[in-house]
């Protein structure tokens, strides 16, 4: 069920394949930097360890520009997926700003350059994996889970190609190799969104019926489970069933997501909001990849922390995203809401902001954050002033405050990346059964409706918020939007949902906000809207990604390239 990055990921199929290539008779020599191919198909142990290295990938093309490798999506990078959205902005850049300009271009993708390739290159791996498990000798119920592991891999990939490119090519179970006519058109025939999801739904479907339900030993960890497969289907499910896509229904997907829920092994967390991103394997995580000592991932606290506690600000949350936060009674924060004080506006707010937002007098370790001028400690007069958050804002969410800010090698990045959780699911159920039956509908099957799908996930400990009493579709819509922007923030869920519900074009056309606080002479504070990001530009085309230029010219310019690129 989650990930353990210390599995061995030393394999590499095009090291394994690379040995086929060679004649004996011009250079009869045994590698030592790779696996030989007669082992691979041989050692069980070796395969096993090739398997599971799939989760992360191990190519060097698939690296982050600092070294890392995310496995799916992106997950704790310096510049995390929230700052190519309004959730965030990246204080220093990284390639995420021409994303947000609408500046992106097949020759200039930024941070999103790696994810076709990754993802064709794990395909084609799990397909050269599925061909070795039918000869490989162990016993058939190994064999069984290894064939799930490894269609759920490829279902995996082939979601993370569908959300961002749209129409994806189906290698179906091709192992392609330089003896192959690689001229041949149909290699790069794009199939409709629909046929891609469908593929993908029974990969994820048939690989639910091979998996186990628990991963028993610690050293599964990390590993698909049914539940894992399932959850994930539930997501490509809604995702085809949204106006973008349009390529599925809302019943199928209220279906999908509450095979889910009658499995009845997951339940929402209830120790902590906060908390729960900060341990792993909570009651809520159905999927994850879970870090060890000398295995970590980016060292967090340093890398979003205050400056004035040393930190680089890293993935600074907006005010736009702030505004989005209702305040305790469930309505909105402004001048209507009887809780909200202008002098005071981080007040009474849904609990979900404190445990996401560090805020200007949000306590944070030793003291109280300080983004206020002049003299605040966490602002352009403290320490390390180019390493100020442009936004007013720091992020809390996924910080762990017993790890060291200072010299934190070694001993920090260890919180678990969440890849889908029991909350996320609820929301699913809501969202199909909103659009397929009315807030007050029950999906197929089941017991709860869509209204109390979302109130399950606001009555959570800790969080208490007011039951959502919308009474129609489009009130209930609203609330849905609301509680996936809240709930889910920073999670790699914003820059799809904005799309699939194609409102991008007015989110992501709006300038990203930040806030100037201005201490005055009674020490009270003056709060000033300011543009953190100007520019940010969203046009018809940006729905999808482009497919890299490298990738169209190597296919002598037969694979087609998305509209308007």
């Amino acid at each position: 069920m989650k990930y353990k990055h210390s599995i061995p990921v030393f394999l590499l199929l095009g090291g394994v394949l690379a040995l086929n290539s060679c004649k004996k008779d011009f250079l009869d020599v045994t590698a030592t930097d790779r696996i030989p191919t007669n082992t691979l198909e041989t050692d069980t142990a070796v395969f096993e360890a090739y398997v599971t290295s799939g989760y992360i990938g191990t190519r060097l093309q698939d690296k982050e520009a600092d070294g890392t490798n995310p496995g799916f999506g992106r997950g704790f990078e310096y510049s995390m997926w929230s700052s190519i959205t309004d959730e965030s902005i990246y204080n220093n850049d990284d390639n995420t700003w021409l994303v947000q300009r609408g500046q992106l271009a097949p020759e200039n993708l930024g941070a999103l350059g790696v994810i076709w390739g990754r993802s064709y290159r794990s395909i084609r791996e799990c397909n050269y994996a599925l061909g070795v498990l039918a000869k490989i000798e162990m016993s058939a119920a190994h064999k069984t889970r290894l064939e799930g592991e490894l269609k759920f891999i490829r279902a995996f990939r082939y979601l993370d190609l569908i959300r961002n490119y749209g129409k994806v090519v189906l290698m179906g179970d091709r192992v392609l190799s330089l003896t192959d006519n690689l001229q041949d058109p149909t290699l790069y025939q794009r199939v409709s969104i629909k046929e891609g999801i469908d593929y993908a739904v029974a990969q994820f479907a048939d690989a639910a019926t091979k998996l186990p339900v628990d991963n028993s030993a610690s050293w599964q960890l990390g590993r698909a489970t049914k539940g894992a497969a399932l959850a994930l289907k539930s997501r490509l499910q809604l995702y085809g069933a949204s106006p973008l896509y349009a390529a599925g229904t809302w019943e199928d997907a209220a279906a999908a997501a509450q095979e889910v829920i009658a499995m009845g092994k997951y339940s929402l967390y209830q120790q902590g909001y906060g908390n729960m991103f900060l341990i792993n394997e909570s009651n809520e995580a159905i999927f994850e990849r879970v870090y060890t000592k000398n295995a970590n991932h980016v060292h967090l606290e340093i890398a979003n922390g205050p400056n004035g506690y040393g930190g680089w600000a890293g993935n600074a949350p907006t005010q736009n995203l702030v505004d989005v936060y209702q305040m305790n009674n469930g309505l909105p924060a402004n001048a209507t809401n009887p809780l909200y004080d202008p002098a005071k506006p981080y007040e009474n707010r849904d609990p979900r902001f404190a445990a996401t937002i560090l805020y200007n007098g949000a306590p944070y370790r030793e003291r109280n954050i300080e983004t206020f001028i002049p003299g605040g400690k966490d602002s352009r007069d403290g320490d390390s002033n180019w390493n100020t958050t442009k936004t007013g804002y720091y992020l809390k969410k996924f910080m762990n405050d017993t790890y060291p800010l200072q010299n934190p090698w070694g001993n920090a990045g260890f919180q678990p990346w969440i890849y889908i959780r029991y909350a996320e699911v609820l929301l699913n159920y809501a969202e199909a059964v909103n659009e397929a039956y009315g807030p007050d509908g029950v999906g197929p099957n089941a017991s709860i409706t869509a209204r109390q799908a979302v109130n399950m996930v606001r009555s959570r400990a800790g969080v208490n918020m007011p039951a959502v009493t919308a009474a129609d579709r489009t009130s209930m819509r609203a609330a849905i939007i609301y509680e996936r922007q809240v709930e889910l923030a920073f999670e790699e869920h914003r820059f799809y949902d904005v799309r699939r519900w194609k409102i991008a074009e007015v989110t992501e056309n709006l300038p990203a906000r930040g806030v100037i606080i201005t201490k005055n002479a009674n020490g009270t504070f003056s709060y000033t809207g300011k543009v953190a990001l100007d520019g940010r530009k969203f046009e018809t085309k940006h729905y999808w990604l482009p497919i890299p230029r490298s990738e169209i010219q190597a296919s002598n310019n037969q694979l087609e390239q998305n509209p308007g690129y």
